[in-house]
């Protein structure tokens, strides 16, 4: 199962806030497309096509070290910074623990770089932290994580350069 990772495409969009609604169905996490599209920059966020479906997608955009996105409302402007957030990545529940999320998060990485970001970061949310730290990141628990996030949301960094040496 190979698949390609690319650019999202205006198509893409029903698929990709299908797939965040179904894994985020029984949390507060859902943001709808307005939302996900706000938070999409291109050369920043990509889908994996599996013949023509979309399997997962990861969406990243530049945003200040140790602040996050408001969930409950889209991006209105643009953030400029060496730093690029990990929004979301979502693989599709029946494709999932087959090295798929892995594969975004270096393809990403990898874009990360050649647009000269120095670190990346995220929100683990719903229990995903040791992915995350199998992925070179580190946790930051001083971070202040809004109450949207969930329960047990943690902020998480790591250098460009570092995630590339863990993946």
């Amino acid at each position: 199962m190979t698949g390609l990772v690319r650019g999202i495409t205006e198509a893409d969009w029903p698929q990709v806030a299908a797939l965040e609604a179904g894994a985020y169905a029984d949390t507060s996490l859902t943001e709808g497309e307005a939302g996900l599209r706000s938070r999409a920059p291109a050369g920043t966020s990509f889908v994996l096509d599996l013949d023509g479906r979309i399997a997962g997608y990861v969406l990243a955009l530049p945003y200040r070290r140790f602040h996050c996105p408001d969930l409950t409302r889209p991006e209105r402007a643009a953030h400029h910074s060496v730093n690029l957030h990990l929004h979301d990545l979502v693989v599709s529940a029946p494709l999932r623990r087959r090295g798929l999320g892995t594969r975004l998060v270096r393809h990403l990485t990898d874009a990360a770089r050649a647009r000269g970001f120095a670190t990346m970061s995220l929100i683990a949310v719903a229990g995903k932290e040791p992915f995350w730290r199998a992925n070179g990141y580190r946790p930051h628990p001083e971070a202040r994580v809004p109450a949207g996030y969930g329960s047990g949301a943690v902020y998480m960094s790591a250098q460009v350069a570092v995630v590339r040496k863990a993946s």
